[in-house]
């Protein structure tokens, strides 16, 4: 059986416990829980401030750690199961239960119960706090400070609209491997757009390709996605597309024909339209 690396908690012999039996290993081991404690941070191919970033944690989402190496960790995010390395720095272990995700599309976390005390992050839609008290408008956030109360939605609780959560990176840079507020990728702005209205989503645009139903380029609409090789873009209606894409190096609305048009010159067509 072939094992997708990316999403398979193994390296060099050593592999989480829950494969034993299903891959070969010399050392089986039991993850430890971690927390990031990062506004967000890198998931890197290898243990290397200058390795790829192939994906990022963001505030509040678990890292299972297999193996520690120097100044990084090994292991695998719990959220979208994407494996590599992550600074130990920017983990701690894993605190008290989400209560509430980030509503907004960024907030920040003061020091102080007021708006006028130190600010931290900005911290990204869909990171996920455990608040602990409020006062006032604000609400304490365990290991991050006083959010707004109002840039906070309890867990169970979900945006409806897909394609117009996705609008509101509209300027958001591109940065590979990214999924944060502050800059990300085709699939990662699908996979955020899809995680606030509470649809589980994996990373990559591979994987993404599987969600939902095919549909025919004809029954294209508002929330639909569109494949090209390594590429996605989420429908908005009326024949306009919204995607994070390095032409434009930023989340952007285009007509999907200019997109289309402007794709297939570079030797990439259209391979799928899905209905997640």
């Amino acid at each position: 059986m072939k094992h997708d690396p990316r999403i398979t908690p193994w390296r060099d012999g050593i592999a989480a416990r829950s494969l034993e039996g299903v891959i070969e290993a010399e050392v089986y081991l039991d993850p430890k829980a971690m927390s990031c404690m990062a506004a967000a941070t890198a998931i890197r191919s290898a243990a290397d401030a200058g390795a790829e970033q192939m994906d990022q944690l963001l505030f509040g989402e678990r890292f299972e750690v297999l193996e520690e190496e120097g100044a990084w960790l090994f292991g695998q995010a719990a959220r979208d199961g994407y494996v590599g390395f992550v600074e130990a720095a920017a983990l701690k272990p894993a605190g008290p239960l989400p209560t509430h995700r980030v509503a907004a599309i960024r907030t920040y976390a003061f020091a102080e119960p007021t708006i006028k005390s130190r600010a931290s992050g900005p911290y990204s839609i869909n990171s996920l706090v455990a608040v602990e008290e409020t006062s006032g408008k604000l609400a304490r956030v365990a290991g991050a400070g006083w959010m707004a109360a109002a840039h906070l939605a309890p867990i169970g609780t979900s945006d409806d609209d897909w394609a117009g959560v996705a609008e509101r990176f509209l300027g958001a840079p591109y940065l590979w491997g990214g999924r944060e507020s502050l800059g990300l990728d085709c699939s990662g702005l699908v996979q955020q757009a899809l995680f606030a209205c509470g649809r589980a989503c994996p990373r990559d645009t591979d994987q993404q390709q599987e969600l939902g139903v095919a549909i025919e380029a004809a029954d294209f609409s508002r929330g639909d996605l569109v494949f090209w090789e390594g590429h996605v873009a989420i429908g908005l209606g009326e024949g306009m597309i919204v995607h994070a894409n390095a032409h434009h190096m930023a989340t952007a609305i285009e007509p999907l024909a200019e997109a289309i048009a402007r794709i297939s010159a570079a030797g990439l067509d259209v391979v799928a339209y899905r209905r997640p």
